[in-house]
């Protein structure tokens, strides 16, 4: 019986201690957290190994598309430095981009720059900034 016994717990710890690595990677793998394009070109060589998310607004005539690649320019206006910070980006994800991903419109990419300072994206998130405003309030006049 106490043979048994220290299996079991040997097995139980296995099984624990499993459970415990995957809830540590999956959370700190599958963070909502994304950089912004400054803080991703700060991170430097950090940024090319591993996978990261970065956001900026969609560049006006920016989106070429040729074949299954998508390339694009984010941007990231930084109203108190006066700068403006810029991000080509190429998806080459095998699902199709958002219906709200337009120019003008917030872009959410997943993935990894690359040694040329483009970045790789597989996944893409976009947001139509206008579509989830609130509308202004309309006056009502008075009954007379």
């Amino acid at each position: 019986m106490n043979n048994n016994f220290v299996k079991f717990g040997a097995l139980i710890t296995v099984i624990l201690g499993t459970l415990a690595w995957l809830a540590v990677g999956g959370v700190s793998d599958g963070g909502a957290y994304y950089k912004t394009v400054p803080e991703l070109k700060a991170m430097g060589d950090a940024a090319m190994s591993k996978r990261v998310r970065v956001a900026g607004d969609v560049v006006a005539d920016s989106i070429v598309r040729e074949g299954q690649l998508v390339k694009f320019t984010i941007k990231q206006e930084d109203p108190d430095k006066k700068t403006v910070s810029m991000l080509n980006v190429v998806y080459n994800g095998i699902d199709p981009l958002p219906d709200t991903f337009k120019p003008g419109s917030q872009a959410l990419a997943d993935g990894k720059l690359g040694a040329d300072g483009v970045f790789h994206a597989q996944k893409i998130q976009a947001k139509c900034a206008s579509k989830y405003e609130a509308k202004p309030p309309t006056s009502v006049k008075p009954a007379a």
